[in-house]
């Protein structure tokens, strides 16, 4: 689980800003079912935050961070490619360093990373397993002004004499030291903790973008069964249209599977899947809805697996539909689905930026709801961006899980919590937020002004 993010200088973000997933101890008797024990502490993390602010005002910025982090803690970089941060572009304050630093929770241990950087290199990391009111630091690493990259690691040069020797190299300056370890070891020479640490950022750290499709769906559709049903029942409750879905996978020829796709895309395809591992597979997502699998084996299989929505007719019958066919809203919601699907079973965090894209009001409440009813006996956790008022709703969300994003007069993003405000229970959040009292809503200029004045002819018209 997500416990806290800070970020300073990047994209609008210049003074450090935090966002805390912490539960207030003022409402402790509110939602309790929303609350997960923080390690070796007193305090609680919260299942799902709702983050609220006015068009270009940092909430995805907050998405991106955290998108950002990810990618330094896993991904190598090339050679004088810098840090491919994203400063503050509007103050001379831009220049200096950049910081970052989680805390999130991973296989019952509360873990604490971070890093700075400038255009060049990551100028300090630090990883730690935060206990209490100490911490127990798995490594620090600081890159000297020659470029020297130095790391302290006691705790990590006890696994195996592959990592002594890479906390002696130090690896490259623009790269994070936990990206060179899973870049350069194999998964076993990581060691419990790190696999574990690593594991997080790879598959519990799931980061939705507002047109992102997810890739595996049909695959997943048509093996899983469970997973095919339960889209199916969501899909009919959500008053698409849709009785349930169809899937149907079949084997085709290498020459089938090229015809289907541009040339382009089948060279990136082939290539991406190029260094897959035997019984590892490759898959595409065609615009239809449908996935182009490759198989790796000894000899490679190709398949096509094909998804239809099931329509009743007024006489009873079945029709079916390419998924293409179906409404914007219906294909994000479809998009959605894993996410409530396998947060129901894991500890996954799921962050999903503009949720209540091409989607109605009481659907964007429902999933919520459904949400944290059926996570009550795992760690998942949801947090969202959204415009939609109807979620600041006390009976739905806790005080604590309403955030808001705002730009200062200085084109800083801040952000705040409805915890900053005094409110009494029995009071309509919603009206108040859309009458401008917790900010972070447009304030909307004189349209009327852009008309111009009529001529003549406009009013014989």
């Amino acid at each position: 689980m997500l416990v806290s993010l800070s970020i300073s200088n990047f994209r609008s973000f210049l003074q450090e800003e935090t966002f805390s997933l912490v539960a207030s101890k003022r409402l402790a008797a509110t939602h309790p079912n929303h609350l997960v024990p923080i390690p070796n502490s007193d305090e609680f993390v919260l299942r799902t935050a709702v983050i609220y602010g006015a068009n270009g005002a940092g909430k995805s910025n907050l998405f991106r961070a955290l998108r950002y982090v990810r990618l330094v803690a896993l991904r190598p970089n090339q050679k004088n490619h810098g840090s491919r941060r994203e400063r503050f572009d509007f103050s001379e304050e831009g220049s200096l360093p950049s910081t970052f630093d989680v805390q999130f929770i991973a296989n019952q241990k509360l873990y604490r990373f971070g890093f700075s950087c400038d255009d060049t290199k990551i100028t300090e990391e630090w990883l730690a397993e935060v206990i209490g009111s100490r911490e127990r630091v798995l490594y620090e690493r600081v890159t000297h002004a020659d470029g020297r990259v130095e790391i302290e690691a006691g705790e990590l040069e006890k696994i195996n004499k592959k990592i002594s020797a890479l906390v002696t190299i130090g690896g490259p300056q623009n790269q994070s030291f936990l990206s060179t370890i899973n870049a350069t070891l194999e998964s076993e020479d990581f060691g419990d903790e790190l696999s574990e640490i690593i594991n997080w950022f790879v598959k519990e750290l799931n980061l939705i973008a507002p047109n992102q499709v997810y890739a595996p769906l049909a695959h997943e559709l048509v093996e899983d069964s469970k997973f095919l049903n339960f889209a199916g029942a969501f899909l009919k409750s959500s008053a698409t249209g849709i009785d349930h879905l169809v899937t149907h996978k079949k084997e085709i020829s290498e020459e089938e599977l090229k015809s289907m796709v541009p040339s382009e895309v089948w060279n990136k395809f082939i290539e991406s899947t190029s260094d897959a591992e035997e019984g590892e597979m490759g898959l595409m997502r065609m615009p239809s809805g449908d996935s182009l699998i490759i198989e790796k084996t000894g000899k490679n299989h190709f398949y096509k697996i094909a998804v239809r929505a099931a329509h009743r007719t007024a006489e009873g019958e079945f029709s079916q539909l390419d998924l293409k066919e179906e409404s914007d809203g219906t294909r994000r919601l479809l998009d959605l689905i894993p996410a409530l699907h396998y947060l129901g079973n894991n500890n996954g965090v799921y962050f999903i930026d503009e949720i209540d894209r091409s989607m109605h009001p009481m659907l964007v409440w429902k999933l919520i709801e459904y949400f944290l009813n059926s996570c009550a006996k795992s760690s998942g956790q949801l947090i969202v961006t959204t415009h939609e008022s109807t979620l600041l709703d006390l009976d739905l969300l806790r005080r604590d899980e309403i955030w808001f994003v705002e730009k200062d007069r200085d084109l800083e993003t801040r952000i705040y919590s409805l915890m900053d405000f005094k409110v009494r229970t029995d009071l309509d959040i919603r009206k108040n937020y859309l009458n401008g009292r917790f900010g972070a809503i447009p304030f909307l200029g004189n349209f009327s002004k852009l008309l111009g004045p009529l001529d003549s002819h406009d009013y014989a018209q």
